[in-house]
């Protein structure tokens, strides 16, 4: 999955085109209101001005603050989304054409259906998709520490003294999420029972040590230590730790144990104010579609139907034939010769046989893509402090400059969650040809910055999954059997995904019955069904756009085969998909259709570096 949410902070923008090198920034009015869409929201959000790179020069003063998560925060987040979509909208769509007409109609869709949701809650972030300020998915104190340790660059004094600072403006924030969530506790609004255990075990795991000991204060000082950097920068973060940070975390947990004796355990967000509508809004935000919960959940059932007789097939080639395919996959996830040891040096072994991996792929890129990434990506352990709460694997983009490559996170907090069966087709998923092939790509483009920082997850996540099968059409799966097995059952978890998604939070299953149909139609470990379910719950409609989106990228690939006939090209098929960025599916029949229009000969946009 692409980590957490989109970047945007108003549901249009999020940087500002004065950071970008000049020759990249395409001209006109158009783009000229963009930019200015761009510099109004990346001045709200300093977290995504540090997670793109651009905390330097003019915007260096924002790398030591926090994004404001006040209910004021939030009103002028919405204020300045309301302000864009009546600008953009005064905009003559007439007067642009060709690949500007699709920005705009892009924007809009964002700045429309954002708005369309923010005016319609009076609790949540600002859209729809994460009813709650603060679960084990949401929150400073579950998302700062990482982002703190991987996007916050250390490199002069400067940088540590910022980092300091940030330390003191994310106690802040986490006072800010207190004011919000009792406001919205008084709306009716509070994460499930279970969603708050994890919080408070999170946030109890953040707390124990001594500000000297704490990750927060670790991170600089190895961070100064290895870049030589004089200073005592342990004593200066520690303090920050004990004094603000610290307090501010018993705050927080104070306020769980209130919010424990309050919440149920319902699990779907039917139960919240307007909570069949919030559930649709989401599916527009997360899955940009109108689908309903009983067309989703259908479309789940008959992928789960088509997976399992394919699965079927293939365990009995090699002799497995005992009990349900459910049963036989739990079996392969306990198989030992299928698993790392839980060790720490074993797992530095999987981190090596993937980048191995990574290699094999990266030589056949050629054979799928015109464009191919000039960033580079690596493979990382989830720390170990938030893996708990973690999914098997995420991705963080590369910074735009190209400085700070992207990141495939993987989590290791038990080795039998991951069996070797099961690893292709992740790394394929959030590496390469996944998300670090679209993500970059796009990033490297002559896109106008608005659009490369726009993410629709139908197309992103859709991407990734459609290229888990990709990478079975190359071979990376020829002689490996139990790799293709892998292959069709993450392929089918995602159809499990729409049917408990849309079972939970539009049929009002419970968490209980979810997760029963996760595992017995899967095999998966009990430990990992529940972290999934219990994300599922706390954003809804997410894991719909994974599966949703494949299904839109093979319909389209299917009919520009057949409009095409022999000139059918894949690699070109594949880079007018993906250097036009992303869009809601709505949009991705017309970017068939340029290609179809242009016999497979249309030629990509030149690359800004």
């Amino acid at each position: 999955m692409l980590d957490r949410r989109s970047a945007l902070k108003t549901g249009a923008a999020a940087l500002a085109v004065s950071a970008m090198p000049a020759a990249a920034a395409p001209g006109g009015a158009l783009n000229t209101l963009f930019d200015q869409f761009m510099k109004e929201s990346l001045d709200l959000s300093p977290v995504t001005v540090t997670g793109l790179g651009l905390d330097k020069g003019a915007r260096f003063a924002q790398k030591s603050l926090i994004d404001d998560t006040s209910l004021a925060g939030i009103a002028k987040l919405k204020d300045v989304q309301t302000s864009q979509l009546k600008r953009l909208k005064a905009f003559p769509r007439g007067s642009v054409s060709g690949m500007d007409q699709l920005n705009y109609d892009v924007v809009l869709y964002a700045l429309q259906t954002g708005d369309d949701a923010a005016r319609r809650y009076n609790y949540g972030p600002v859209s729809a998709g994460q009813p709650y300020i603060l679960s084990q998915l949401s929150g400073n104190a579950v998302n700062t520490p990482p982002f703190l340790d991987t996007q916050h660059t250390i490199e002069t004094r400067a940088d540590a003294e910022a980092y300091v600072a940030r330390l003191g403006a994310f106690a802040a924030a986490m006072d800010q999420e207190i004011e919000v969530t009792r406001h919205d506790m008084g709306e009716g609004v509070i994460a499930p029972d279970f969603a708050l255990a994890k919080l408070l075990l999170l946030q109890t795991k953040l707390r124990s040590p001594s500000p000297e000991n704490s990750p927060l204060t670790e991170s600089v000082v190895r961070r100064t230590r290895d870049k030589k950097i004089a200073g005592d920068w342990g004593t200066q973060a520690a303090k920050v730790v004990k004094d603000k940070v610290y307090p501010a975390l018993d705050r927080q947990i104070a306020l769980i144990g209130e919010m424990q004796k309050k919440a149920t355990h319902d699990a779907g967000c039917w139960k919240l104010p307007k909570g069949e509508q919030y559930y649709r809004d989401s599916l527009v935000y997360w899955a940009t579609t109108e689908m309903s919960p009983e067309e989703i959940n259908r479309t789940g059932m008959e992928i789960i139907k088509d997976h399992t007789a394919r699965i079927d097939a293939i365990m009995k080639a090699q002799g497995m034939t005992r009990g349900t395919v459910g049963e036989r996959l739990a079996a392969m996830y306990k198989d030992p010769r299928q698993l790392y040891a839980n060790t720490d040096a074993a797992k530095e072994k999987l981190i090596a046989d993937l980048n191995e991996k990574v290699k094999v792929v990266r030589s056949k890129l050629p054979k799928l893509f015109v464009t191919l990434p000039k960033a580079d990506v690596v493979i990382m352990r989830v720390p170990k402090n938030i893996e708990a709460s973690q999914p098997g694997g995420y991705y963080n983009p590369p910074s735009l400059d190209g400085k700070r490559p992207g990141i495939y996170w993987i989590n290791l907090r038990d080795t039998a969650e991951v069996p070797r069966w099961v690893l292709p087709t992740l790394t394929f998923h959030e590496a390469i040809p996944g998300h670090h092939m679209q993500i970059s790509i796009a990033n490297e483009t002559r896109l106008p910055l608005i659009r490369k920082v726009l993410g629709f997850s139908a197309y992103i996540e859709g991407w990734a999954l459609y290229a888990e099968q990709v990478a079975d059409e190359i071979g990376m799966y020829d002689n490996d059997p139990f790799g293709r097995i892998g292959q069709l059952h993450d392929s089918m978890f995602r159809g499990v995904r729409l049917v408990v998604d849309s079972g939970m939070h539009g049929l009002k299953w419970s968490r209980e019955k979810a997760l029963k149909f996760y595992i017995d139609t899967l095999g998966n470990p009990e430990t990992e069904a529940v972290t999934e379910i219990e994300r599922y719950c706390v954003w809804p409609g997410q894991a719909c756009s994974y599966m949703l989106g494949k299904l839109e990228f093979l319909k389209q690939r299917e009919r520009a085969k057949q409009a095409l006939g022999a000139k059918f090209d894949i690699r070109k098929y594949h880079d007018t998909m993906l250097v036009s960025g992303a869009v809601p599916l709505a949009l991705m029949p017309g970017l068939a259709d340029r290609y179809i229009a242009g016999a497979g000969t249309q030629a990509r946009q030149p690359s800004a570096r």
